[in-house]
């Protein structure tokens, strides 16, 4: 016991001296406000040399922060989203796709959210999550005590709160819809600036738009300045007008900090999800990529190279300087957890490592590794070696076979694996080793779940957009209400209570219901083409058990009572027409008490 004491002491002293190295005691902590857009890439910035795009507040900002300038995400937003809250790779927490069962993150994964939460911080989560929909996996089941937010990938989707447009939506308030006015950015930061104003300091905020991804939906006023330079010098003007609308919101936070006096002792950090998307077209010579080679989707710098940059004015981070060090998103809960005196979690599977120490000394080090860049598209792991990169100071090992000197070649046009063949393999040798540790988890080798029979979610929503199979993807409300088909579908949940169970099975989600084989009364903002199907029967299988009853001509539901042992399962929900099969569109599920 006076062992434990002493250590405890010691360790006290340590980080109260780490405090005070960063300008603060340990009363003192400093707040933290990450803001993350979707699909904005390095090159849709004014402060990066984009000669259209005017971005007169991120601009500023960039002047007054450190900027990470070889800082590196995941391809696509989900892997990128679980890597920052995690301090994992994709790969490793089991979150490497959009849909098709791996857009959520597993039971028992540990979160900044909660090591913050834990040492005394209120955390509140704003906008896009897309890291699940449903218990375990939501974001007041993972550390954060409030938030508002649309569901899955984006505003509008099928699995969201359905006719959702970006204008005057309805959002959840820790899971509870509720209807809130304007445009869906501007809700975002209203909510954060309302959420700081009733909290008592410190707080940790991560507020992830989900623009400027796609539908590009914003006021004309955004768009207009930039409709002429459409197909003569870029490729979209409702796309920059949702950045600009992005830089007057973190302006008005910018100001709002400084006029409650937050702004010096807020560490505020500025990125974005991924590499460029509707900016940016290659093939056209329109809009603008710093010249890198690479877009969305793809392992090429442009894919997974974004801007990061972070101010707090207290701990010495300001300044306008550049970083060249290289650093990925799971490096984020190290390093803000040193920055804030917390011990980050004693865990072996982080993979992040701490930078902290480079706001110190610009010219201090960081220890010699590799960063992996591995996503997937759907259930299936990512691939081992193809449609990867792996990144070591200036170089970039593409697919396995190209190396790269980015320092030399940021366009990627010269593979020099011939001329260095040495590290080419240590690099393989290195994605070798990791892959192996990666490859006995259990995140890596069981598919995340829901979990029914638990408190903390009395019914839970099943969606076409999460379920596992080898058809074309649905995820967009429009595909509902034109009834897009489709098959071999199975979701994966967890019985957590042995009982009975009610299985409803719908055309159309709760809040705007139908009949199966009609269309809803309601067609909020008259927004849908609704088309009919013509199912006769639903069909389920669940734990070794299949089940089918007819659909009548008015049934907006079709509910089955099963008895569910515990344990983790496959369930599969079917319309039946004629000799065709197809998925059903919305399955809730809850205990049968």
């Amino acid at each position: 016991m006076a062992f434990l004491k002493a250590a405890k002491t010691i360790l006290t002293s340590i980080i109260a001296a780490f405090s005070c190295q960063f300008g603060y005691t340990q009363s003192e902590r400093p707040n933290v406000i990450i803001v993350l857009t979707d699909d904005q890439g390095i090159g849709d910035l004014g402060c990066h040399g984009n000669p259209w795009l005017k971005t007169p507040n991120l601009d500023s900002f960039y002047k007054e922060s450190v900027r990470m300038t070889d800082f590196h995400v995941s391809p696509v937003c989900t892997p990128t989203r679980g890597a920052i809250i995690t301090g994992r790779y994709p790969i490793s927490n089991g979150a490497w796709a959009t849909y098709k069962g791996r857009d959520a993150l597993s039971e028992g994964a540990t979160t900044i959210a909660q090591l913050f939460k834990q040492n005394g911080y209120k955390t509140g989560m704003f906008g896009k999550w897309h890291l699940g929909d449903n218990y375990p996996s939501r974001p007041i089941d993972l550390g954060f005590e409030y938030g508002v937010y649309h569901k899955s990938g984006g505003v509008g989707e099928l699995s969201d709160y359905w006719g959702n447009s970006y204008f005057d939506d309805t959002y959840f308030v820790n899971e509870e819809p509720q209807p809130f006015k304007g445009y869906c950015t501007d809700v975002w930061f209203e909510e954060t600036m309302k959420f700081i104003d009733r909290t008592k300091e410190p707080f940790f905020i991560y507020l992830a738009t989900n623009a400027p991804h796609s539908p590009h939906y914003v006021a004309e006023k955004y768009a207009e300045p930039y409709k002429t330079l459409v197909r003569t010098e870029i490729p979209n003007a409702e796309f920059f007008g949702m950045i600009a609308n992005i830089d007057e919101n973190f302006g008005k936070l910018n100001a709002y900090l400084k006029e409650k006096k937050l702004a010096d002792n807020t560490i505020l950090i500025f990125m974005s999800d991924n590499g460029a998307t509707a900016g940016y077209d290659s093939k056209n010579n329109l809009g603008y990529n710093m010249g890198l080679k690479g877009r969305k989707g793809e392992v090429y710098e442009g894919g997974h190279r974004v801007p990061f940059f972070i101010r707090w004015k207290d701990g010495k981070i300001r300044g306008g300087k550049d970083i060249d060090a290289t650093a990925a998103h799971v490096d984020l809960l190290p390093t803000l957890a040193s920055l804030c005196g917390i011990q980050p979690p004693t865990n072996e599977r982080l993979d992040g490592i701490d930078f902290s120490n480079l706001f110190i000394d610009i010219k201090s080090t960081l220890p010699e590794r590799t960063i992996f860049v591995h996503h997937g598209r759907d259930w299936r792991p990512p691939q081992d070696i193809q449609n990867t990169c792996l990144i070591k100071d200036k170089w970039r090992l593409v697919n396995g076979t190209e190396l790269y000197d980015i320092e030399k070649d940021k366009g990627q046009s010269k593979d020099v694996s011939g001329e260095f063949p040495k590290l080419t393999g240590e690099l393989l040798d290195s994605n070798t080793e990791f892959l192996k540790r990666i490859k006995s988890y259990s995140e890596y080798n069981e598919l995340p779940y829901a979990i029914i029979g638990n408190a903390a979610q009395k019914e839970i929503k099943l969606t076409l957009q999460h379920a596992i199979g080898d058809g074309r993807p649905i995820w967009k409300s429009e595909h509902v209400a034109e009834g897009v088909k489709i098959h071999s579908l199975e979701h994966s949940i967890k019985v957590e209570k042995e009982g009975k169970y009610r299985i409803s099975c719908r055309r159309w989600p709760k809040e705007c219901s139908g009949p199966i084989q009609g269309i809803p009364d309601e067609n909020p903002k008259n927004r849908f083409n609704y088309q009919s199907i013509s199912p006769e029967k639903v069909r389920i299988k669940i734990a070794n058990q299949i089940v089918e009853k007819k659909i009548n001509p008015t049934d907006e539901e079709v509910v089955f009572e099963v008895y569910l042992e515990e344990g983790k399962t496959l369930v599969s929900t079917e319309f039946i027409e004629s000799k065709e099969t197809y998925g059903v569109y919305y399955t809730y599920l809850q205990p049968n008490n």
